[in-house]
């Protein structure tokens, strides 16, 4: 459930200016304000089932966006790199020679895949 709601945040964040104008509102309210449909609903002056059907129908239009760029995907993928190079790094701030050595060349393979992805 927090996983989805994070992917969710992550879309919209991502591609949340490509939606309406009410669509923006309602995710909005939904996902950072935590605002029920009901509640969304009585604020914007629409049925719940609108606001659910707008909701809906904008997360599809999110995920299809994410389909298609992969916007979300390699940014993720960017920030496990990163995480990693830098454990590699406080690794070699404690390592001896042999060690370091091993750790340039994962670092070297790391560099070059995330060189491919730009």
């Amino acid at each position: 459930m927090i996983k989805d709601i994070v992917q969710k945040t992550l879309l919209f964040d991502f591609y949340g200016q490509l939606l309406t104008e009410k669509q923006r509102d309602i995710v909005e309210l939904y996902y950072s304000d935590d605002l029920s449909l009901s509640e969304i609903s009585e604020q914007i002056g629409i049925s719940r089932q609108g606001v659910y059907d707008a909701l809906k129908r904008a997360e599809g239009i999110l995920e299809e966006y994410e389909s298609r760029l992969g916007l979300v995907d390699k940014f993720l993928l960017q920030r496990s790199l990163l995480a990693k190079v830098s454990d590699m790094l406080d690794e070699i701030i404690n390592t001896d020679d042999e060690v370091i050595s091993d750790i340039k060349n994962r670092i070297r393979s790391i560099k070059s895949f995330v060189e491919r992805l730009e």
